[in-house]
């Protein structure tokens, strides 16, 4: 499920706080490592590199500003009538030694979560900021996958091998935006024809994207601002090159898949159609923030036409997140699990079979899914440690991608409760996009309301709650340490 960006851009007070570390309490995440753990890590910093030297090659990593877990770095070329994408993924089977006390930490955290006011890391520092990560200037192992593109950008050939790279420059998106609508250069050593020839696969791949059937989500960094009333909510509006970039990831970890159905095993990453509930209930979310949403157009329609710097927009590719429910993993090749055919393995977002393996630093499962990969290409038998544990993945995977959820979600909760709490009282215009349909006996019914202004949800309770309408609500109750927002139809 993708994730919301959420920044908190000022000082909060305490209790903001006291709702992080209880929610974190409540979810059992635990921000550091074992000294067992963490002895590894730091002895693992000492490993020789691998062989194959691809340093002449001048990568550029992109990222925003301040990020120090760089898991991608990439090179673009000309190929004929067609392109040559280089991907350099970190290389986190260099420095985890399977059965280890790392990896055994590393797979009862799954993933890093990310808050508001920082993440809790699924690797130490030493190695996600440190020897593992593509930091500019440094000599790092990496899976460097060679993507050959025909010129209308469809791959044609797919391989990856185990190198030696070295990063140029870590550039944000900002700077290669800039340079690509010809405001600036690129700083440093930067190859100069990147950004040209960045939106120009970037560009191919969208439209491939769209003619398969597929959409990608422009999901805007929400933040929380302080003001003379309190705090206020806001969007980042994210920049075309951001989806030019997202475009090689999602191009890797198609590439990915099919090696994986070469091989007769991997681990896929899964997603069914969207629940019609849930595209109901998305309407009308669109209907309080006041985005038109016409009969006959479909929702993959509709997302290609909205701009994240408009704000109603940006909320609504928020609430959008909400139709990656379902989302899983499937492993191929174990047991008597033959994988299915594509209408069960494919991602319906991506509209083709596809595996995450380009955020080792960030996701357990994409270590795994590069050495299927890497062994594949050289002809090898998949490593035992890696065939054994695919079995276990896909719930690994679900359990922390649910605590990483709750964390996100209440994260938001908390953050919304903090924009409004020196609003009690006020009455608010919105929609009630649920119910629990509780109200027997004349009972109250307990819902939730998307208001236009601020752009949040919250528990409304009422009689006959008119779910899909407009109505007025009444802020009556707000608890920042209990992340608790509570209305009231007016």
């Amino acid at each position: 499920m993708p994730s919301r960006h959420l920044a908190l851009d000022t000082a909060a007070p305490d209790e903001f706080y006291v709702a992080l570390r209880s929610l974190r309490d409540e979810l059992d995440l635990e921000p550091e490592f074992s000294s067992a753990a963490l002895a590894e890590a730091e002895a693992a910093a000492d490993v020789p590199l691998p062989g194959t030297d691809a340093t002449d090659v001048p990568f550029v990593t992109i990222d925003p500003p301040g990020s120090r877990d760089l898991d991608q770095a990439l090179h673009i070329e000309r190929d004929g009538e067609g392109f040559l994408v280089r991907y350099a993924i970190a290389s986190l089977a260099t420095f985890v030694e399977p059965g280890g006390a790392l990896d055994q930490e590393v797979h009862e955290r799954g993933v890093t979560v990310y808050g508001p006011t920082g993440s809790i890391p699924l690797h130490p520092t030493v190695l996600s900021a440190g020897v593992a990560s593509l930091l500019p200037d440094q000599d790092r192992p990496a899976c460097l996958w060679h993507l050959r593109l025909d010129a209308s950008g469809e791959l044609s050939e797919a391989r990856v091998e185990r190198a030696v790279v070295r990063s140029r420059a870590q550039l944000t998106y900002e700077q290669v935006q800039a340079a690509a609508d010809g405001e600036r250069e690129l700083p440093g050593s930067s190859p100069t024809n990147l950004p040209e020839l960045l939106r120009a696969v970037g560009e191919l791949r969208q439209q491939l994207e769209r003619d398969r059937g597929g959409v990608s989500l422009d999901i805007p960094e929400q933040h929380v601002e302080r003001n003379a009333h309190g705090y206020a909510l806001s969007y980042r509006a994210t920049l075309p090159v951001e989806g030019w970039n997202a475009q090689i990831s999602l191009l890797t970890g198609i590439a990915a898949a099919g090696l994986m159905r070469e091989a007769g095993v991997g681990i896929l990453r899964t997603l069914p159609d969207a629940d019609p509930r849930d595209v109901r209930r998305l309407r009308r979310a669109g209907a309080a923030l006041g985005v038109d949403w016409p009969r006959g157009t479909s929702y993959a329609e509709l997302v290609r036409t909205l701009d994240s710097a408009v704000p109603a927009h940006a909320a609504f590719l928020n609430e959008a997140t909400r139709l990656f429910r379902g989302a899983g993993y499937l492993a191929l090749g174990v047991g008597d699990d033959t994988g299915g055919d594509q209408a069960t393995t494919r991602h319906a977002a991506i509209a083709a079979e596809y595996a995450h393996v380009t955020a080792p630093l960030r996701r357990l499962v994409d270590r795994y899914g590069l050495e299927i990969c890497l062994a594949h290409c050289a002809g090898e038998d998949v490593p035992a440690w890696v065939f054994e544990a695919l079995p276990g993945l896909p719930a690994t995977m679900a359990r922390s991608a649910r605590r990483a959820n709750a964390y996100e979600r209440g994260a938001v909760d908390a953050l919304e409760a903090l924009v409004l709490q020196h609003r009690v009282g006020e009455t608010f215009a919105g929609v009630i996009v649920e119910s629990d349909d509780g109200g027997k006996d004349g009972a109250a019914e307990r819902g939730t309301v998307v208001l236009s202004s601020p752009a949040v949800e919250g528990r409304v309770d009422g009689k006959n709650l008119p779910v899909g309408e407009a109505v007025q609500v009444r802020l009556v109750d707000v608890d920042v340490p209990e992340r608790r927002v509570r209305f009231e139809v007016a």
